[in-house]
């Protein structure tokens, strides 16, 4: 009799291991807010970027107001990589830093110290390959 519920409590965490080590077979998704969801550019951009491979540092979207402007900026993702700053609308302002310098194209060069009420809009948190 003991034999036999030693038998179970072994098939049994058998089981959980084996249940426990399942992943879906679908990738993670990145998280999107209602930024992305009421601007069809900025929910175009995350569909683009979450089309190219998971970058690191990881791809993000931060709203600001600079100049008295709502502005969206994408992170540069590597090295010299520019970030890139958007309005409202779509249309690229400026690339605020990266680039050879580092001090990005310099049609902002006060975005940094200027830059207001930061907001996380979006993140890729997929895996790092």
């Amino acid at each position: 009799m003991i034999a036999l519920k030693t038998k179970y409590f072994w098939a049994a965490g058998a089981l959980l291991l084996l249940l426990a080590g399942c992943q879906p077979d679908t990738p993670p998704q990145a998280s999107e807010s209602m930024d992305t969801k009421s601007s069809p550019w900025l929910s175009s951009l995350v569909q683009e970027l979450e089309q190219e491979r998971s970058a690191n540092p990881p791809a993000k979207i931060y709203r600001y107001t600079y100049k008295g402007q709502e502005v969206y900026y994408l992170t540069g993702r590597c090295c010299d990589v520019p970030g890139k700053l958007f309005d409202a609308a779509g249309k690229v302002l400026c690339e605020p830093d990266g680039g050879f310098t580092g001090r990005g194209d310099g049609r902002c060069p006060d975005f940094v110290e200027q830059r207001q009420n930061e907001t996380l809009v979006w993140e890729d948190k997929r895996e790092q390959k």
